[in-house]
């Protein structure tokens, strides 16, 4: 059977008591072995988070949702990967909602997972349109020469819940789709399928030849719906 990523993106969202409530729930919920279970969570709660996981030795991995584009220096207010890397295995970058509310390119994107790359921090790399797949192709190396280290996401930007007004697409588009990343790459890669992801859909994606697994946003933020999405898939 093939491995099936379970992604949590948390966006802007709980507070430090919730972070504690949220794993005291995942503690008790058993994740088979099969299933890599990540938590992006916001950069505050990360050394919080990374001495729940070592303390009660979960089957969790740690991820962030962002990085800076710059490396360590004089710019205020960024994280640098380099910084971390002492804390998390993991870091989306591309999401549609940095590139809609923070006017990300695909250019900024490339900085960013080189930045990754230099860190030894896995990508989950977000992608809405192929031509952005043309582009980061065109323009430089990196993802070709990366592509077995970088987890994809095909996540169009239709489906990504507001409030849970949208819808998720239907798994047989998400498929063919997703299957585009790996024939631009020109070898299977591992891609999953974020938006509206729910506990009722979450299976129907993750048994597709295409797609390893999904990027959860809101539905994350539930430990208990969240946990359905692990057995689900």
């Amino acid at each position: 059977m093939k491995k099936i990523f379970i992604v949590a993106n948390w966006k802007s969202n709980k507070t430090l008591e919730e972070v504690k409530s949220w794993f005291d729930a995942i503690k008790q919920f058993p994740i088979p072995e099969r299933k890599e279970i990540i938590v992006c969570a916001p950069f505050i709660f990360l050394s919080e988070i990374r001495a729940i996981i070592k303390n009660n030795n979960l089957s969790v991995k740690l991820g962030v949702q962002n990085i800076s584009s710059f490396d360590q220096g004089e710019y205020t207010g960024e994280i640098c990967a380099k910084q971390v890397s002492d804390f998390a295995t993991y870091a989306i970058i591309g999401h549609s909602e940095r590139r809609k509310y923070f006017h990300e390119t695909d250019n900024d994107v490339i900085v960013k997972l080189k930045q990754l790359a230099e860190n030894n921090i896995t990508p989950i790399l977000c992608v809405s349109d192929m031509k952005q797949m043309d582009y980061y192709l065109s323009k430089d190396t990196t993802v070709l020469d990366k592509a077995g280290d970088i987890i994809f996401v095909y996540e169009p930007p239709s489906a990504i819940s507001e409030g849970g007004q949208f819808h998720a697409e239907s798994p047989k588009i998400a498929n063919q789709n997703a299957g585009q990343i790996s024939q631009k790459i020109g070898r299977k890669v591992t891609t999953l399928y974020g938006g509206s992801v729910n506990s009722g859909n979450a299976g129907s994606f993750s048994t597709l030849d295409n797609i390893d697994g999904c990027l959860i946003g809101q539905a994350s933020l539930d430990v208990q719906e969240f946990c359905k999405i692990i057995q689900n898939t």
